[in-house]
């Protein structure tokens, strides 16, 4: 009972802190599920497996050769015959070694691959996953489920599952062995192993509660870290270093305490796995002392037995590790398979229609409906109610509003990176929910207010959606966005690593690479059509550089379908038709000239301009 309320309040803490919610599933159901993606390398696992066992069988019988030494030769002074049996243990011991060595090499490499393949697979899972759904979850726990739970899965998988099913053989079978050498040893140990039974069954439904709140928390603790260095600039300026400090040591203090709960678990089992073992070999001792001085046991019997016992005690020490890493990769796998049984709410639609050789690009929206997704249902408020929209071939249109209105939410559904509620989005007279989402996002370039940019170099930043695009053509974009003098007074010009987020630029530069690289991408899709998505891509410049790149822009807008969101009246004077974006709806339509004489809320948003 106090197992369910202990999940129950991890998965209610879960929802509340942005994780991926757990589901519920057997207990090691998670991890049968890899089966599949290892059976490409179950040949070499197969042979490591069988080493490991032929590791085990060396182990026992050196004790049996031992007991007919001594029994034997050694009992009859003929040391002349302690040649083969000496032999013998050299050659088994020389077999153990290269059974430990060739396990190690044979799972070296699959571990390692299958690692490899199932962190790619996470990461196409991520990258085909809606932004709704990553809008409700936090960066951290995506971040720690890529990197540690996915290591822990690959030390399962070389270690501690081979491990496991080793010592799942060893111990029956070295407790069959005792029995047979003497059965007073053998029923010790088999008593022995009962407590030992049930405290493992107590150890496993607290420790598997313990290690899934642990890896969730260092997600959270990774959330905290992550942010607090990206927006190091802001808890600088504002002096709150301290107090996300503060935070941060709070979280770890929490992870702390979950830490010492496992390890006092650990601790509790690890001891009894000690100390049982060992009181056993030492009762085997007396019992077995007091049958050779009876004459009902040889000494060879009583060596061999206690030396197969203390070989026992290591497994059943270790036991107690495998099933603390057991349920590490469990709660692992768990968090792994969370994301990857996440559904696509945004994929190719079963028949896709196909655009044709040439677009048009007359965009439409047609009684459009949205609302931002919550959880696993729409906010019941919509950012867009019945808009209908009409974009002609070329055609420029400014989008304007106040702030909340729902301006940049339309422009995420043109690229379909949210879905409508109702209503259609059309290009060419074909709606883009039928498309194929690499051919829409093909004919569609967008360039957002907020600049994305990544660690890697000013070249490789710009031709992000065109990897083919030359020196030249990256040129000719740089010089479009106003942004070639600044790159080329950069240490080593377009080769240069602006840094993570491109922090190392000011914001008018960040948002000029990003204009750069949506004019180049919308020059790539130029032979299949033009539809430009643009979020107000010069807020951040000045009045002097606006200019420059308005100049320069006009001559790229003007074979394209553009659709871009304006906060300034020199912005939207670029368009051809400004649409007035109130209360979800679209107010008004006009010229910006128009609008400026005729409605009062357009003159209000554009600074009392007339």
């Amino acid at each position: 009972m106090s197992v369910t309320l202990e999940l129950a309040a991890t998965e209610s803490e879960a929802d509340r802190s942005g994780r991926p919610s757990p589901r519920p599933s057997g207990r090691l159901r998670s991890l049968w599920r890899f089966l599949p993606y290892l059976r490409p390398y179950r040949v070499p696992l197969i042979g490591a497996n069988v080493l490991a066992v032929l590791m085990v069988g060396t182990a026992i019988a050196i004790p049996l050769v031992i007991a007919r030494v001594i029994d034997g030769p050694i009992a009859r002074r003929d040391f002349a015959g302690l040649l083969a049996p000496v032999t013998l243990i050299f050659f088994l011991g020389a077999l153990d070694s290269f059974g430990m060595w060739g396990r190690r090499w044979l799972v070296s490499k699959p571990s390692t691959l299958f690692e490899i393949r199932m962190r790619a697979k996470l990461f196409g899972q991520l990258q085909a996953l809606s932004i709704g759904r990553h809008d409700g979850w936090q960066s951290g726990q995506l971040l720690s489920r890529a990197i540690d739970d996915l290591a822990e899965l690959r030390r399962f998988v070389a270690f501690t599952g081979p491990f496991l099913i080793v010592h799942g053989i060893i111990l029956p079978t070295g407790l069959i062995a005792l029995f047979a050498m003497n059965w007073q040893v053998g029923l010790i140990f088999a008593v022995i192993s009962l407590p030992l039974i049930l405290m493992c069954v107590r150890f496993v439904n607290r420790f598997e509660v313990a290690s899934r709140r642990s890896q969730d928390q260092s997600g959270d603790l990774a959330t905290i870290a992550q942010e607090s260095a990206q927006g190091v600039r802001v808890l600088k300026a504002l002096g709150r270093g301290r107090f996300f400090g503060s935070r941060f040591t709070a979280l770890s203090r929490e992870l702390q305490k979950t830490e010492l709960e496992k390890v006092r678990l650990d601790a509790t089992l690890w001891a009894a796995l000690v100390t049982l073992p060992t009181v056993s070999i030492a009762v085997s001792l007396g019992v077995g002392g007091y049958s050779v001085v009876q004459g009902s046991m040889t000494i060879g019997t009583l060596v061999a037995s206690i030396t197969l016992a203390t070989f026992l005690q290591w497994p059943i020490i270790w036991t107690g590790f495998l099933l603390s890493e057991l349920f590490e990769a469990r709660t692992a796998a768990d968090r792994f398979w969370e994301i990857m049984d996440t559904p696509l709410d945004i994929t190719d639609p079963p028949h896709p229609v196909s655009l044709p050789a040439t677009v048009r690009g007359e965009l439409v929206l047609d009684h459009v409906r949205f609302a931002y997704p919550t959880g696993e249902d729409r906010s019941e408020k919509a950012v867009l109610e019945d808009i209908s929209l009409r974009i002609r071939p070329g055609e420029t249109v400014a989008l304007v509003g106040a702030t909340g209105s729902g301006k940049t939410a339309l422009l995420e559904l043109i690229p379909r990176l949210y879905d409508v509620d109702d209503g259609s989005i059309t290009i060419d007279g074909i709606d883009i929910a039928t498309l194929r989402l690499a051919d829409l996002r093909r004919v569609v370039t967008v360039a957002f207010e907020e600049p994305v940019l990544f660690s890697a170099s000013v070249r490789e930043n710009v031709a992000l959606g065109d990897p083919r695009a030359t020196d030249a053509e990256v040129r000719q974009a740089l010089d479009i966005a106003q942004a070639s003098e600044f790159v080329d007074a950069l240490p080593w010009g377009l080769d240069t690593r602006i840094g993570e987020q491109g922090m190392s630029l000011s914001g008018g530069q960040r948002q000029r690479l990003a204009l750069a690289r949506a004019v180049l991408t919308g020059e790539a899709g130029a032979e299949h059509g033009r539809i430009m998505v643009l979020d107000d891509p010069l807020s951040a410049l000045d009045v002097e550089t606006e200019a420059r790149v308005q100049d320069r822009l006009r001559t790229v807008l003007a074979g394209a379908t553009t659709l871009l969101v304006a906060h300034r009246p020199s912005t939207a004077a670029l368009a051809d038709r400004v649409a007035l974006l109130a209360d979800g709806r679209i107010a008004a339509e006009g010229t910006h000239e128009k609008l400026l004489r005729t409605n009062s809320r357009y003159r209000e948003l554009m600074g009392g301009e007339s």
